[in-house]
């Protein structure tokens, strides 16, 4: 009788064949697609006016990479949801001066493509680029100004605010101060116009919220090389005099964005009392000790990639990318007109560790956002604070409200 085991090992090693054979042609035709299925690159420009700081603490000097650290640490957030969509993010980092005239360099990140586009420039700057870049069909995020008037008389349909204003800063310090019962303020304030424009923000918080500055006192920039030439024993016995004879008063706010004698304050006024504003208890979009609400996961993931904590200019930078990140994934493009009709959408929102989803403001583009209150060690408290209601959203209590909106959109 012929045995069957030869016939029985022919059949299963030609099925075998056959199973590795069509398995290896599912295997090239998928790879076939993968590797022909186009990707949709989005490039995103940063231009920023960069010049070497000084500060009257070495350890308040910026960092080079400042918000540049927090837009790349984004690129690799939008990367890596990316690659699973056939999508692709890169960065492009342009460099001028301040006060430099910023439409040629501008001009040359619309001729290589660039149709969305950063910016950490002053205010000025940053109006002589934004209808051309309307023109042109590019959008703007502003990452660093803070000035009120780039959202009010001066606002553009095409340009969004992800850093905070100045009065978005002083509300959140306010309604604080007043949630304490400090209700008596003294005003310091320098000489130079950035120092008076975040004056001008303070004494419209204290009317506001209905605190009373008792005094105000300017102080003049003499010009000196501020650290080398001021010295621990000078800067002491200076700071109480500047400070003598005040009326009764709950705390001092400083509003000294120069960095010409703000630090000096705490620990040397005539009267001891807290210190607020841009010295002591100090407003901002982010804090380098934030872990709440997941804080501590994107801080995890900067400081790996860049070696220290993240700052504010940081997080409002990674808070632009993440957006346009956003929106190119669900848009499933990057058309400009897509993309920005997705962020005006009213349902627009986009998380950011900070306790509640933000969003923009239809009324100048501004992005609603928490204010973060702290020290050099820690967060001490985040605003809104508690009792400060609004009709719509309790972030409209901070910065100008649709009813005050000086902000023509065309």
């Amino acid at each position: 009788m012929k045995s069957m085991v030869p016939d029985t090992l022919v059949f299963l090693f030609g099925f075998f064949l056959l199973f590795v054979n069509v398995s290896e042609l599912h295997a090239q035709q998928a790879s076939t697609d993968k590797t022909t299925k186009p990707v949709t690159e989005t490039r995103m420009g940063y231009l920023r006016a960069y010049e070497p700081q000084l500060a009257l603490s070495v350890l308040d000097i910026p960092p080079r990479d400042e918000g540049v650290a927090g837009a790349n640490v984004a690129i690799n957030d939008n990367n890596t949801t990316g690659k699973f969509l056939s999508q692709s993010f890169a960065l492009d980092v342009i460099e001028t001066k301040f006060d430099a005239d910023v439409v040629p360099v501008f001009k040359e990140m619309l001729a290589r493509g660039d149709r969305f586009i950063l910016t950490d420039i002053s205010a000025k700057q940053l109006l002589s680029i934004a209808d051309l870049a309307k023109d042109s069909g590019a959008l703007l995020f502003n990452v660093g100004a803070t000035d009120d008037i780039l959202r009010e008389e001066q606002c553009r349909s095409n340009v969004f605010h992800t850093a905070p204003t100045r009065t978005m800063l002083a509300d959140g310090l306010a309604q604080y101060l007043v949630w304490k019962q400090w209700r008596k303020w003294v005003l310091l304030y320098g000489s130079h116009e950035r120092d008076q424009l975040y004056a001008d923000a303070i004494r419209r918080a204290a009317a506001r919220f209905g605190a009373t500055i008792v005094e105000e006192r300017v102080y003049e920039d003499k010009g000196t090389a501020r650290r080398t030439d001021t010295g621990v024993i000078q800067v002491q016995k200076q700071m109480p005099v500047f400070t003598q004879n005040l009326p009764e008063h709950d705390v001092v706010v400083v509003a000294d964005e120069s960095e010409v004698f703000g630090s000096y304050v705490p620990y040397r006024t005539w009267t001891p009392r807290p210190v607020a504003g841009t010295a002591g208890l100090v407003p901002s979009s982010w804090h380098p000790a934030s872990e709440q609400w997941g804080g501590s996961q994107i801080q995890n993931r900067f400081d790996k990639a860049n070696g220290r904590r993240m700052l504010s200019k940081d997080m409002q930078a990674w808070t632009a990318v993440r957006i346009l990140g956003e929106a190119v994934t669900r848009t499933k493009g990057n058309d400009p007109a897509q993309v920005e009709a997705f962020i005006k959408a009213d349902d627009f929102s986009i998380a950011a560790f900070k306790g509640q989803k933000v969003t923009f403001r239809n009324w100048n583009w501004q992005l609603r956002q928490p204010i973060l209150l702290g020290d050099g060690h820690s967060v001490v408290s985040t605003s809104p604070q508690e009792g400060f209601l609004h009709q719509f959203s309790e972030l409209d209590t901070m910065g100008v409200d649709r009813p005050e909106t000086k902000c023509k959109l065309n």
